[in-house]
């Protein structure tokens, strides 16, 4: 058996499924580990939730691609608040990061005053322009079967990089908010393209005006489960 140690962020936390998937931060891995079957762990298993970061070790087998790993060791260090909106109008600001047959993720930077200008242009450092997260676009093109949040929820689309920088900023995300204009289960899409919203502060009003509106829950701390009802392992 091999062990790796490390931080992994967490996904595929659903009923039906007795697997967590752990996506290493430092390699883009990820793992399929045993959600159950432990003893002086399992309650820390048990609280986690998707976006937490832990840092754990982990035990198992590289070369057999059919059997989970266990975890040996776990601290939760930290999260991202992961909420998600599907069969949703997008927000308009996603527009001016997407261009026809655009192949690759774009950004665009926002502050609380709704100012909107690409992460990659300079950018006056004063209050009022301060950036406190970014919207980026997701092409459905590159992810497994063109879904976009089915991909989020399983990890198999790797975020590390944006959640630890979000575009245009120099700090972590705290809360991210995932737009599918896509029923979950949908085998064809008018938009090809998902967003996700990224907030490096929780107590701004842009933040709370985009989750009013997609009704998902202001408090970063709220125990609701923004996450469609399905099974991503059915679909």
């Amino acid at each position: 058996m091999t062990q790796r140690s490390g931080r992994f962020r967490v996904y595929r936390v659903v009923p039906s499924v007795p697997h967590l998937n752990l996506q290493a931060v430092d390699e883009p891995r990820l793992y399929t580990v045993y959600e159950s079957g432990y003893e002086s762990i399992q309650n820390s298993v048990d609280t986690l939730r998707t976006g937490d970061l832990i840092e754990a070790t982990i035990s198992g087998d590289p070369t057999d691609d059919e059997e989970a790993w266990r975890l040996t060791a776990i601290e939760r260090v930290g999260g991202v608040r992961m909420d998600f909106a599907v069969n949703a109008t997008l927000p308009a600001v996603a527009d001016t990061c997407w261009e026809s047959g655009q192949s690759e993720p774009q950004c665009v930077t926002l502050t609380d005053h709704e100012d909107i200008q690409s992460s990659s242009e300079p950018r006056e450092n004063t209050d009022s322009t301060n950036p406190i997260g970014a919207c980026c676009v997701q092409p459905r093109a590159a992810l497994p079967d063109g879904a976009f949040i089915p991909n989020i929820l399983t990890g198999t689309l790797p975020l590390e990089s944006v959640l630890q920088s979000v575009p245009g900023t120099d700090n972590p995300a705290v809360t991210a908010l995932f737009i599918d204009p896509a029923r979950p289960n949908a085998n064809s899409y008018e938009i090809p393209f998902g967003v996700v919203l990224l907030f490096t502060q929780s107590e701004t009003d842009l933040r709370k005006r985009f989750y009013n509106q997609y009704d998902c829950p202001i408090d970063p701390a709220s125990d609701i489960d923004t996450r469609p009802s399905f099974d991503p392992y059915a679909i």
